[in-house]
């Protein structure tokens, strides 16, 4: 076997984060852009929240058959026709804003395409790393950690841009959408060399039989972990559905000026990541650690959300702080998956838990956009008391010497 880094280049690395990247700038940069888009097409806050939820529902049910796909035929051949389709998914919603009087059908119905995109592009990045760096913990916890600050940087510039190119057209950040999936495209397909695999792949009633005996002896510390990836992801992007609309409507942040604001908190989570995925280092004890840490900041610090809405700068700072908290999580769950499953289950598995993230992604805006006006500060308290629920069963059920043995 040559050296995992004579094999994994520079570029090989760019064009694998271009890959989150891209799919964060397909959801995140349309948040900005909501109110913008009530107005216009003279939707309601709940149907706008659909424009989020139906990429990300898409993205649910088909991941895990991408994660099978890859496992079966190859990373790369299931990738690059996914970041095809998000490119279409782009021109379809984009020119029916466009040309169209009541568009919002036809941009569900690209939105729709672009989550079955998304599920066959970013949750195979995770389990490609693994195969790249093989049995190097380390490496393999540094590279998830620039992927997963690539998908988080990917948030803190996405309102920037979605705010900026809406300024000059509304509908411009779905063109723009299809831009940076042909980027990718070009990246992945000449800088991506797969491992070639001397074993025949796995046929489908094996790969279904190892898939059950893999989650009968992992299903614990599996179960927390993809608890908390959708525990944060609905925090996340429920916060930012929240934060795009208080500030427009109530501190009256429009445009370029709003999408700065809503990059603050992003920009602490970005760092937070890219600073976690270079201290872990393939560590399971550092791993535990720093989500109870994580869970306990989070369940703190969400829970004054709320309370604290009617002052910007304390709103700020505490969604900063959960962006922190969120952060420094995502990381340590993409490692846990990457680096303690087989090679043979890591696509599936991994593809299970880009799932799990995508149904707090979907639940998010459209929860927010049904509880804010009249229960905002009890939601927030029961998302608190949701994360200490959560911090009790991620020390119970992530056993380090049983994961390790």
């Amino acid at each position: 076997m040559e050296n995992s880094e004579k094999k994994v280049s520079t570029w090989c690395i760019v064009s694998m984060a271009s890959i989150p990247l891209v799919m964060t700038l397909g959801n995140s940069m349309l948040i900005p852009v909501l109110p913008i888009l009530e107005k216009t097409v003279g939707i309601s806050s709940f149907q706008s929240s659909m424009i989020i939820t139906s990429y990300s529902i898409a993205a649910i049910f088909l991941i895990p058959i991408a994660g099978y796909l890859s496992d079966r035929f190859g990373r790369k051949i299931v990738i690059l026709p996914s970041l095809i389709l998000a490119l279409i998914g782009g021109l379809i919603a984009g020119f029916a804003s466009w040309k169209l009087d009541n568009p919002f059908a036809w941009i569900i119905i690209g939105r729709i395409l672009q989550g079955i995109g998304a599920s066959g592009a970013f949750p195979i990045i995770l389990p490609l790393v693994g195969d790249l760096y093989k049995d190097d913990d380390e490496k393999t916890s540094s590279c998830l950690g620039i992927i997963e600050t690539s998908n988080t940087f990917g948030k803190v510039i996405s309102p920037i841009l979605g705010a900026t190119f809406a300024s000059f057209l509304w509908f411009l950040p779905f063109f723009s959408i299809s831009f940076f999936s042909l980027i990718s495209i070009v990246l992945i397909f000449f800088f991506i060399k797969v491992p070639h695999e001397k074993e025949e792949p796995k046929k489908f009633k094996e790969f279904l039989s190892n898939s059950k005996q893999t989650f009968q002896e992992e299903g614990k510390w599996l179960s927390a972990v993809f608890l908390s990836g959708i525990f944060v992801m609905l925090i996340l992007f429920g916060t930012l559905f929240f934060l795009s609309e208080i500030l427009e409507k109530e501190y009256e942040l429009k445009g370029i000026k709003k999408g700065y604001v809503l990059a603050i908190p992003l920009l602490m989570l970005c760092i937070a990541s890219f600073i976690t995925g270079r201290k872990i280092k393939g560590n399971l004890y550092k791993m535990k650690k720093m989500m109870l840490v994580c869970l306990i900041a989070l369940s703190v610090s969400v829970s004054m959300v709320g309370i604290w809405s009617d002052r910007l700068w304390v709103l700020l700072t505490i969604t900063s702080l959960v962006g922190i908290a969120i952060g420094a999580m995502l990381p340590v769950l993409d490692a846990l998956i990457t680096e303690n499953i087989d090679k043979e289950e890591r696509g599936t598995v991994s593809s299970f838990y880009s799932s799990a993230r995508f149904i707090g992604v979907a639940a998010g805006p459209p929860i927010m956009a049904l509880v804010m006006n009249n229960y905002l500060n009890v939601s927030y308290l029961v998302a608190g008391a949701l994360g200490v629920i959560l911090t009790f069963l991620v020390f119970k059920f992530i056993d380090v010497k049983e994961i390790e043995n």
